[in-house]
């Protein structure tokens, strides 16, 4: 008996944590969701523009939800993310364990591609946004400029927290090719959940996201930019 036990556990357990997993994904593209209809909204009071603070790291997930916490109802604190009760709101996807203690408790980024120009963009590598180097200043884009609004990421998730992936190419901000243990925002391997221009939201294999000038999955840098496309 205790053999049958074992041996049906060992069956239905991958399939629970699956079951669990798949649940947490829904979460985390009604979270994406969820965020660029927020920049939607904020568009609508800001004549159609984009966020734009002049912050050449407004990518980063605690640079850019402040533009847009009075579109999500997130309280004025620290980490200004998190619910009154102290648990996750809709930057956290519940798969992440690794964004609460690096990146402000934010798993998104904001396309960087929203406020460059294409012109910028095309001439970019990460080294610029990472560092500020080059003296590309951000410059407000519009939703007018958007070429290709259901193929072009606005929010994404930094690292795959939904599934890791075991084989293909693997580019690191176009730095030598390396095979890393947890595949992040750059590299092609897994899949990450998106929130496109056109405001639905989708889960993509990295392999499926148009390369950047450093040969990387980064929306950030999409060829031609805010008129470029990220996915066919």
């Amino acid at each position: 008996m205790i053999a049958i036990i074992a041996i049906l556990a060992a069956i239905l357990f991958p399939v629970f944590a699956q079951a669990r997993e798949q649940g947490r994904k829904a979460v985390c593209l009604s979270n994406v969701k969820q965020s660029a209809l927020a920049i939607r909204m904020y568009t609508q009071d800001y004549d159609e523009g984009y966020p734009n603070t002049g912050d050449p790291y407004l990518f980063a997930g605690k640079r850019w939800r402040w533009c847009v916490m009075p579109y999500l109802g997130i309280g004025q604190k620290e980490k200004a993310n998190f619910n009154a009760e102290g648990t996750p709101s809709i930057l956290i996807c519940p798969s992440d364990t690794v964004s609460g203690q690096k990146f402000d408790s934010t798993s998104y980024g904001y396309s960087a591609a929203f406020y460059h120009t294409p012109e910028q963009t095309n001439q970019m590598h990460f080294g610029d946004l990472l560092n500020n180097a080059g003296g590309f200043l951000p410059v407000t884009q519009t939703e007018a400029a958007v070429g290709y609004p259901a193929q072009k990421a606005l929010v994404g998730e930094w690292l795959n927290s939904h599934q890791f992936g075991s084989g293909g190419r693997v580019g690191y901000w176009g730095i030598g090719y390396v095979k890393p243990a947890t595949p992040g925002a750059h590299r092609w391997e897994g899949g990450r959940v998106y929130a496109l221009a056109d405001g639905h939201a989708k889960f993509v294999q990295a392999g499926r996201i148009h390369p950047s000038a450093d040969d990387c999955p980064d929306i950030h840098l999409t060829v031609d930019g805010i008129a470029g496309r990220d996915i066919d």
